[in-house]
């Protein structure tokens, strides 16, 4: 009986070895098998200045051309693709797409889910109301017991439901969303990233009825990292890229191109 039992315990830890075996090789060879399909499929979600379609109808932005230039160092195509990104891990960890790379905010919870590359741009939340209404704005407290709009599963939404008293927060599935809610006037308020929401406020965007409030009314500062498979091989690749597209002036390029030159992390 004691030779039955020590069997199958030897064949169960013979197992959980050869189990945990394959798991590892899994994360040490996803480099491999991103190499070997010659292509980087990138989760990313539509908004201005990040990832958009022109006039022509072609992708755009600073991380679509910000990811292009690191793609071609390492020899690879990327892919982008539209995805919800209130499952953007779950889409990560089951390989339909290989990284997120499309303003993703590090936070200590989303670490736990994925590993990040080196962070390159600082962000913060802000508010966005009607220009006709920015006086009724100046902290806050304004906020209190309002109808805010916030995509689902963004640092804006967790901001307005953990900072905002009395709030009732709308989730809507993208960031424009958010602000279509607001000049539609079906909400008092949006929270969104800065980068988003300077580029389409004001003269120059889309949205010249809406402004930011001010600085009373910001969020937490933020940084923005790629996000990739936990234990992923390729991360340490990708920041050797980062670091060279830094130092040789690419990545300053690309960033005052889309008038994030004064967001950038990494210099020169």
């Amino acid at each position: 009986m004691k030779r039955t039992v020590l069997l199958i315990s030897i064949l169960v830890l013979i197992a959980s070895f050869a189990i945990a075996g394959g798991q590892q090789e899994s994360i040490t060879d996803d480099w491999a098998y991103i190499q070997d399909k010659g292509e980087l499929i990138v989760g990313i979600t539509i908004f201005s200045p990040m990832n958009y379609y022109d006039d022509n109808g072609e992708l755009i932005g600073f991380e679509t051309e910000f990811t292009e230039a690191v793609c071609e160092k390492l020899g690879i195509t990327p892919e982008f693709v539209e995805i919800n990104w209130d499952t953007k891990e779950i889409e990560l960890a089951s390989k339909k797409i290989d990284a997120i790379w499309n303003g993703m905010t590090v936070t200590p919870e989303r670490a736990e889910k994925v590993l990040f590359s080196t962070s390159y741009i600082r962000n913060m939340q802000v508010a966005v109301v009607k220009k006709a209404n920015l006086k009724d704005y100046t902290s806050k407290d304004d906020l209190m017991g309002k109808v805010i709009a916030a995509e689902v599963g963004s640092a804006g939404e967790d901001a307005a439901r953990t900072q905002v008293s009395d709030a009732s927060v709308i989730s809507v599935s993208k960031q424009t969303d958010a602000l279509l809610e607001v000049k539609a006037g079906t909400v008092d308020a949006a929270i969104l990233d800065y980068t988003l929401a300077v580029s389409m406020t004001g003269s120059k965007g889309d949205y010249a009825d809406l402004a930011i409030a001010g600085e009373d009314l910001y969020f937490a500062i933020e940084e923005y990292a790629v996000a990739f498979r936990l234990g992923s091989s390729i991360v340490p690749l990708v920041n050797e890229a980062i670091e060279e597209l830094a130092q040789d002036g690419t990545l300053q390029a690309i960033a005052e191109k889309y008038e994030l030159e004064s967001q950038l992390l990494i210099n020169q």
